[in-house]
């Protein structure tokens, strides 16, 4: 069973989960240093991309020792625990389950054994061709169910070659979006799917080299910014330092829902603060969809950057509006028919003080069900607001990502079915606005041609075959 995580994440209400990424990856090799502190401190800082399971690998030298459980990084490791991590190199992980159950069989980092040794393995993203791949394996080959666990495998199944030239040759075979971090005894590697869906970074520390999902697990552990991975290259990483292979052709399509919701806002993407494209995107919100109101309040903390855009273009004055309660998390403990029927106050409240009399402009980052708006609108009102007018800082969400993030299913997204005018209505609100699809791009000042932006109009850049994705895939075919 899951800890609770004593934490409030974005999901205010249970039935209306946010969108989940993937995970969080973060690799080091320093000999000399802490590698495990270090890799516990970079999973710490990227606990938002997964708080299913956490672990981390270390070597020594000769031989690779896997730690993981079910819980956040906190919980799962302590001051004794990192003490028995010791070595020169390390990979750690933070999961949010989208390919096989969220049990402890399919927490990472994998492990699996080489003609030389071991093989540990962290994943991000989603592959799209698990089935196929899972195909290449004897029966019994794999105990758990997720597409790490096959690629693992198969990268340990090559006997006849170096790892690093096995994943050379997998890796173009592997279709999906994938930012690996692996490691045999000695050596540390790190790859990016061509399309590079999900991010990844180079770091150097003072006596080596770190690989992370996002720039912020760099800052935590002091290491500087050195570039992105590449999509599509394949880094080694030991004593002669880091040597870059290409295999295969770049074809950049970073999720565009990165600068959204999912990264970290003290995180840079492509050259550019995340932070920065939030408050941005809130600027052009004001400008598609300006109103007449009182105040600007965010929905804390995933629309506090965009409020604050919204509110410096539109001059309306910002202002915090709802309390969040930082210390309630998932709870396991079945609430009462009362406090079922109170819903999200147990975790966010209003300030009614500062929101009787007012008309309110809402800003949010998404609409996935709508049950999380539609509760704060009749909240609002209830505390005295005269006017809502919801402002969403993201185009609607209307089509299932398979590349990484766990959304809903179209019948789910309530803009998989429903017109702005109807999803307006169904919240209560007085007015219902969405961030264009160029307006969001424009902000990311990338061009169109280099993100995926599938959930938002479908368009995806992998050809999806739809009877062999899922996140029980496998678990369904055995």
């Amino acid at each position: 069973m899951l800890k609770g995580d004593g934490r409030l994440g974005h999901d205010l209400d249970p039935r209306d989960r946010a969108p989940q990424d993937a995970c969080g990856v973060f690799g080091v090799w320093a000999p000399g240093e802490d590698v495990s502190k270090l890799t516990y401190y970079g999973l710490y800082a990227l606990q938002h991309r997964g708080q299913e399971s956490a672990g981390i690998a270390v070597s020594e030298g000769s031989r690779i020792l896997v730690y993981k459980d079910m819980g956040l990084v906190a919980q799962v490791f302590d001051e004794s625990v990192l003490g028995t991590l010791r070595g020169h190199l390390a990979i750690g992980h933070c999961r949010y389950s989208t390919t096989g159950s969220s049990v402890w069989e399919n927490a990472q980092p994998t492990l699996s054994s080489t003609e030389g040794g071991g093989l540990a393995l962290a994943h991000n993203g989603n592959l799209i061709n698990t089935p196929d791949l899972a195909l290449r394996l004897p029966t019994g080959a794999i105990r758990a169910t997720t597409d790490t666990e096959v690629l693992t495998t198969l990268l340990a199944h090559d006997r006849s070659k170096s790892i690093e030239d096995a994943a050379a040759e997998l890796l173009p075979q592997v279709k999906g979006a994938y930012s690996l971090v692996f490691m045999d005894e000695k050596t540390l590697y790190a790859a990016r799917d061509p399309q590079g869906i999900r991010p990844m970074v180079l770091g150097r520390l003072e006596r080596g080299w770190v690989v992370a999902s996002e720039t912020a697990a760099l800052d935590i552990v002091g290491a500087s910014l050195v570039r992105e991975i590449e999509p599509g290259e394949l880094l080694t990483i030991d004593e002669q330092g880091v040597r870059s292979r290409r295999f295969a052709l770049a074809e950049p399509k970073g999720c565009l829902f990165e600068y959204v919701y999912l990264a970290r806002p003290d995180t840079t993407i492509a050259g550019r603060g995340v932070q920065a494209t939030r408050v941005e995107v809130g600027r052009r919100l004001a400008r598609e969809h300006p109103v007449e109101a009182d105040l600007v309040i965010p929905t804390p903390e995933s629309g506090t950057p965009a409020a604050i855009g919204y509110a410096e273009e539109s001059g309306i004055p910002y202002g915090q509006g709802l309390v969040k309660n930082s210390y309630v998390g998932r709870t396991f403990i079945q609430p009462s028919q009362t406090i079922r029927q109170l819903g999200i106050r147990l975790k966010l409240n209003p300030l009614r003080e500062v929101i009787a009399g007012k008309r309110l402009v809402v800003v949010d980052d998404s609409i996935v069900r709508g049950n999380t708006q539609r509760a704060i609108v009749k909240m609002l009102r209830e505390a005295g607001a005269t006017e809502v007018h919801v402002r969403i800082s993201s185009p609607p969400v209307s089509w299932p990502c398979f590349y990484g993030i766990d959304f809903a299913t179209k019948a789910e997204l309530i803009a998989g079915h429903k017109s702005v005018e109807e999803i307006r209505a169904s919240l209560g609100a007085d007015s219902l606005g969405y961030i264009s699809l160029e307006g969001l791009t424009e902000a990311t000042t990338l061009p169109t041609e280099r993100l995926c932006r599938a959930c938002f109009d479908g368009n995806y850049p992998i050809p999806i075959d739809r009877d062999n994705v899922g996140k029980f895939v496998l678990e369904a075919k055995a």
